[in-house]
């Protein structure tokens, strides 16, 4: 596990020396996309809070999403070690490396695909990568489409 983690750390940094950062967050938001429409695919009508929990705990963590306000989500996701599926194990230097090309973009992409009417933008104020502790906590920003017509 350790190897492909650092295989796929590797391969993260690789993808923004040949392409520029857009190349892995194109990529990251794809996925996130894909995943947001297996669940549209499966009938799954669910709202912010449990696609947000779903996709966690797909991951081994422990989500736990308050809903502050109609738009704004405060999310923190618990692992059961400090290490992040995604990033490693604390690496400051890696920090903005996997929040701006990897975790925000998936999110933003599956949160997309699931909610097409909505804009999504996070503030991130704890990574395991750069505290060194199990949890990772952001705040999610949700704001309906404005159409201009």
């Amino acid at each position: 596990m350790k190897d492909a983690l650092k295989f796929f750390q590797a391969y993260i940094k690789e993808m923004i020396d040949v392409g520029g950062p857009n190349l892995p967050k194109a990529i990251s938001s794809k996925s996130g996309a894909k995943l947001g429409k297996l669940y549209k695919g499966r009938g799954w009508t669910i709202n912010i809070e449990t696609a947000l929990k779903q996709a966690y705990i797909a991951l081994e963590a422990k989500p736990k999403i308050t809903k502050i306000n109609n738009n704004l989500y405060e999310i923190i996701i618990k692992h059961s070690k400090r290490f992040c599926p995604i990033g490693g194990s604390y690496n400051p230097s890696n920090v903005s490396l996997f929040q701006d090309n990897i975790c925000i973009p998936f999110t933003k992409g599956f949160l997309n695909e699931m909610f097409p009417k909505m804009n999504f933008s996070s503030e991130i104020k704890t990574c395991i990568l750069s505290s060194n502790h199990r949890i990772c906590h952001y705040i999610l920003h949700v704001e309906e489409k404005h159409n201009i017509n």
